[in-house]
């Protein structure tokens, strides 16, 4: 039983919550702000204005995380600015509260991020998504301090004037440095040297940078090259901070925290970090801008190379494109007059890098007959033999696993699954067949086209090759590096080094001799890329290997006649690059247009096609299908849209557009837009 007090005291609180609380009173000075809210439907890709509650007046400041009520639930947002009054003439709603009073959005940042979404036709949402880390309350909390993944603070104040002759060695490479330490903002397009010395390099442009007073933001591909580049910053003296998605998201949010505030003014990071808010920036560099690891896999698929070329124009920094091969892309920026050149003197380069030899070469075809059939010919087993009387030899194979892909012996058809149609592989020796999709094994397999019970390797994997060359040089230790163990380093004692591409472990006096199998692999891919990735790997593998005046030897097992194994044998990423441009300005592919990917159900690409205004000069290719299906099994489509160059903003505002129009009638299915794809195959 309830008593009368309690019935009362219920219907005074009941009365309490029917009448209308007055109103809060807004901010006195400033008292609307401008949110970015985090909805990432492309119509509503626009900030909208907020009433400021006197409450939250100090709070509410640009860059701090905030909740709003939009579409009758809350989201969350950030403030980009704090305005008097606002141009909507409807009734403005309220800020529900201010998340934190940090200000973790950066002006430059923010401005970035639109630049970007414009750029690849997305939206600001998904770029902040991008650009901010998640926020962790405790770490907000800390007492402020220099992260534990800076470089020593003792360094701080004393930044060291920029060692000329590292970058002498190159034609305009003081000149560069001396416009980076006068506060200039240089683009430049650097065809490093082989060998090992590019990392101290690097630093040396930031400690150029940092001599003038100046940030610095150096992205990497992997953490390997992270750790290289980290280990010449600190040698060289300069506090840095490393940021990479490695870290976990408590130290990930800490050390960006410590560069927003302003505790270190350089960094040095993988992908995640092209967005970091270093402030006054004076030098953003990327190294190996053609590796794939730089195109962000999540809309709206920004690529590094492109943001830090854009950051650099916005903010007045210099801008340096690095790497010891060369893209199509960098070479339009040197092409288009938007970047120049920093490369050795050929000298300089015979010097460094090693001899390089082609199985395929006329004069080794006519010693060794059967060097374009076999695996292994005869050239390669005797630089391997000779290399490892001098130190370690490297094996770059294309393909891990034992033997990765099977076919029939006797009609050369693909061996597959028969329960999914995958492709069968063996995973070691003694192993029976395998579905690399299903996982199932194929006892009892016969060739659905011949009825043969037995297979033949189609490609060699570097587990298949670890065995065999462990067979042909017992005593030598055999080391293997790839998806499964990566190695970082390997002393100068003689050892087999079996890697895959990208995996390549450093030798500390670098390796004797280098082995590059199965050339075709790499060549023979259906991909726009295949030739310029092919050539980047083959010279990331090879720089490994001492120069030819210490007896450096490598040797491609490839035809002597394409262009990449040209350019591997006279070690000239510029030529091929210069002709990789002029094939792919030829045929109307990017970077010499732009071109957009359309893909999704093939119904929802007609219909955005359909729905967009594209430029006059607008050439659809497709729709074609692909052979993936979405989640519910229903087939995919993929159009290409082409333009030129100067009409690219047109395009992708269109595009941009159109998917508005099929959000907000509740189109059904999505269609992602990738702007300048990185794989079109």
């Amino acid at each position: 039983m309830i008593d009368r007090e309690e019935q009362l005291a219920l219907v005074r609180a009941k009365v309490r919550r029917a009448r209308p609380t007055p109103p809060e009173t807004v901010a006195a000075s400033l008292p609307v702000a401008v949110v970015a809210v985090d909805v990432s439907l492309p119509h509503l890709d626009r900030p909208f204005d907020y009433l400021v509650p006197a409450s939250m007046d100090s709070a509410a400041q640009p860059g701090v995380r905030v909740r709003v009520r939009f579409a009758g639930r809350l989201v969350a947002g950030f403030v980009l600015g704090r305005v008097e009054a606002s141009e909507h003439v409807g009734r403005l709603a309220r800020l529900e509260r201010v998340t934190s009073a940090e200000p973790v959005l950066a002006p430059q940042v923010a401005a970035l991020a639109r630049d970007v979404a414009d750029r690849y036709a997305g939206t600001m949402a998904d770029v902040l998504r991008l650009a901010v880390p998640p926020r962790h309350a405790r770490v907000e909390a800390e007492p402020a301090r220099p992260p534990a993944g800076a470089g020593s603070p003792a360094a701080a104040g004393a930044a060291p004037g920029p060692p000329q002759e590292l970058w002498a060695r190159y034609g305009a490479g003081s000149a560069f440095l001396r416009a980076v330490a006068a506060g200039a903002a240089p683009a430049a397009v650097w065809t490093a040297l082989p060998g090992p010395t590019w990392p101290a390099e690097i630093a040396a442009a930031v400690a150029a940078a940092t001599s003038a007073g100046r940030g610095a933001l150096v992205v990497v591909p992997d953490h390997r090259d992270l750790a290289r580049v980290a280990a010449a910053l600190s040698a060289s003296g300069s506090p840095h901070v490393v940021l990479s998605a490695e870290l976990g998201p408590a130290e990930r949010y800490r050390r960006w925290l410590a560069i927003r505030r302003g505790h270190l003014d350089v960094v040095v990071g993988t992908r995640a970090a092209m967005f970091a808010p270093v402030r006054d920036l004076g030098l953003v560099v990327v190294w190996d801008d053609g590796d794939d690891l730089h195109a962000e896999p999540h809309a709206p698929y920004p690529h590094v190379r492109e943001v830090l070329a854009m950051r650099g124009l916005r903010e007045g920094a210099a801008l340096l494109v690095g790497g010891l091969a060369r893209t199509a892309e960098a070479q339009l920026m040197l092409r288009s007059g938007h970047a120049h050149a920093v490369t050795a003197p050929r000298g300089q380069v015979r010097r460094c890098a090693p001899a390089v030899r082609a199985a395929g070469e006329d004069t080794e075809m006519a010693r060794d007959p059967a060097a374009r059939t076999a695996r292994l010919p005869t050239i390669a087993w005797d630089t391997v033999r000779e290399g490892l009387t001098r130190g370690p030899v490297l094996v770059q194979v294309p393909r891990r696993g034992y033997v990765p892909a099977l076919a029939c012996v006797q009609c050369r058809e693909p061996a597959r699954c028969g329960h999914c149609a995958g492709p069968l592989a063996l995973p070691s020796q003694r192993a029976l067949a395998t579905c690399r999709w299903c996982g199932r094994t194929a006892g009892g397999w016969r060739c659905p086209q011949c009825d043969s019970p037995r297979f033949r390797a189609v490609v060699v994997g570097s587990g298949r090759t670890a065995e065999e060359l462990g067979r042909a040089f017992p005593g030598v230790p055999v080391w293997t590096s790839g998806r499964d163990g990566v190695l970082t380093r390997v002393g100068p004692q003689a050892a087999l080094v079996i890697a895959t591409p990208g995996a390549e472990p450093v030798a500390d006096t670098g390796y004797a001799a280098a082995v590059l199998l199965d050339g075709w692999a790499l060549l023979a891919r259906p991909d726009l890329r295949a030739g310029e990735e092919t050539l980047r790997r083959w010279m990331a593998a090879a720089a490994l290997v001492r120069g030819a005046g210490d007896g450096g030897r490598v040797v491609v097992l490839a035809d002597a006649g394409p262009v990449a194994v040209q350019a591997l044998l006279r070690w000239d990423p510029a030529g091929a690059a210069e002709r990789e441009l002029d094939q792919r300005t030829a045929l109307g592919f990017p970077p010499a247009v732009r071109m957009a990917s359309l893909v999704g159900t093939g119904p929802a690409v007609t219909d955005l096609l359909a729905a967009a205004h594209l430029p006059g000069q607008a050439q659809v290719l497709g729709p074609s299908p692909l052979e993936t299906a979405t989640g519910d099994g229903q087939p995919l489509a993929r159009a290409l849209v082409r333009v030129p160059l100067a009409a690219g903003p047109e395009l992708t505002a269109a595009l941009k557009a159109a998917q508005g129009v099929r959000g907000a009638r509740k189109a059904g299915d999505h269609v992602a837009v990738h702007v300048d794809p990185e794989q079109i195959g």
